[in-house]
């Protein structure tokens, strides 16, 4: 089976906008590959694996679908991944704290 470097995939998928902002964000602990945490942009991904990302707007969940060759418009690298991340509560079902 194929394998990709996660800081080449998280740049093809364009969730990063350089390699060398994913491998930052693999080294301050962001990422989780199958929920074990990944201190290295080098480790390898599969198709089927699942990240777990703390970005600084979210935290997001995607499940890999393909591996990337290229950098392509966002389109194509939406087909790189399965968005699983849970939908946010509304903030009208929780009143506010007094």
């Amino acid at each position: 089976m194929r394998s990709q470097r996660l800081d080449r995939w998280l740049y093809f998928a364009r969730i990063s906008k350089s390699r060398t902002l994913a491998q930052k964000l693999c080294q301050a602990g962001h990422v989780r590959i199958n929920r074990d945490k990944v201190r290295s942009g080098a480790k390898a991904v599969r198709p089927g694996d699942v990240l777990t990302l703390s970005l600084p707007s979210r935290v997001r969940v995607l499940k890999i679908a393909a591996l990337g060759d290229r950098r392509g418009p966002a389109a194509e690298a939406q087909t790189l991944y399965e968005d699983m991340t849970p939908a946010s509560p509304s903030p009208q079902l929780f009143p506010p704290r007094r």
